[in-house]
Formats: C-alpha cells, sequence, structure tokens
C-alpha cells in the first residue's frame, strides 16, 4: 500500500540539486498520480531551503517527459510544466530530472509560452544531452504548448477537483 505522503525530487542533468518537497497523494488514474503539496510546506528550490507560499498540485504522467503543476490563485501560471525524465519511482519517492524548458499556461491572458530555451541550449552543451534525450524534450514541449492552448485534458478541467482539495 503505498503512503499518503511521497517525496518528489527533481535534479539536473548533472545530479544537482533543483527541487525537493514533500507531496500528499492525492490519487492516481489514468493520467498519473496526483500530488497536493500545501501552503507552508518546506521545501529545496533551486537547490536552496524555500517554503511553498502557494499551494499548488503536481501531475506525474504515467511514462511521459513532462510533470505539470496546477496553481490557484494569486499565482499568474495558471499551469507550469517542467519537461523532465519519465518519473522513476522508488518506493514513495518520485525521482525526476529537470530538463529545463517550460510551457506555461498565463491565467488571465491563456497565453501559452515556451520558457528557457536559452537554459536549455547551454544544458546541452554543458552536460553532454545525448541526441535522443533532446528529441524527447523539444517533442514534449510541442506537445505540451499545443495541449495547454487547445484544452486537451488534463490541461482543461480534470486538475480542479484535485486543485480544490488542497488550496
Amino acid at each position: 500500500m503505498p503512503s499518503d505522503v511521497v517525496r518528489v525530487v527533481y535534479r539536473k542533468y548533472d545530479g544537482t540539486q533543483h527541487r525537493d518537497y514533500p507531496a500528499r497523494r492525492l490519487a492516481e488514474d489514468d493520467l498519473g498520480v496526483w500530488l497536493g503539496v500545501a501552503k507552508g510546506t518546506e521545501s529545496i528550490y533551486h537547490g536552496r531551503p524555500s517554503v511553498e507560499m502557494i499551494p499548488f498540485v503536481l501531475l506525474v504522467p504515467h511514462d511521459a517527459w513532462w510533470t505539470g503543476m496546477f496553481n490557484p490563485p494569486p499565482r499568474t501560471s495558471e499551469v507550469y510544466c517542467d519537461i523532465a525524465s519519465p518519473a522513476r519511482w522508488e518506493d514513495d519517492t518520485v525521482h525526476l530530472v529537470d530538463l529545463d524548458l517550460d510551457v506555461v499556461r498565463r491565467r488571465t491572458t491563456g497565453l501559452v509560452e515556451l520558457r528557457d530555451e536559452d537554459e536549455f541550449a547551454e544544458h546541452r552543451v554543458r552536460f553532454g544531452y545525448p541526441d535522443d534525450l533532446v528529441e524527447q524534450a523539444e517533442a514534449a514541449a510541442a506537445w505540451l504548448h499545443d495541449a495547454l492552448g487547445d484544452g486537451t485534458e488534463p490541461f482543461a478541467t480534470a486538475y480542479r477537483k484535485w486543485l480544490a482539495l488542497i488550496v
């Protein structure tokens, strides 16, 4: 029986710490594992101690090159997707490799943005991203860009019931 608490660990490709925080397991369905992070949760963000000031829901999809963070107001990003390696589960810890690219949908305008292409290009050279990883990351970013804009689930309404549990 899985624990109610999951540790979420993101590292960069070179193994350096990126994000690390506990989350509450909300559900698992055909979309993936839904995790809730409460306001006040102690975390590591960009390798430094932090505290989550706004709650959010994280979707860790089954075998995909991204994760989706769903945010309530006042956060300006309604949906924030990290391009990341497919999740590797080890007991009640999920391990992900953050691959720099992000796809974001803005709350008030609905604008979908691809972010951190410069960081991806820099790390591709510095860390030596293999060509197949680059292809998967870029394909995931392109798919997300379309999906966040056209109402594909889980980005339309599926996340709302989980977000309501933690706000």
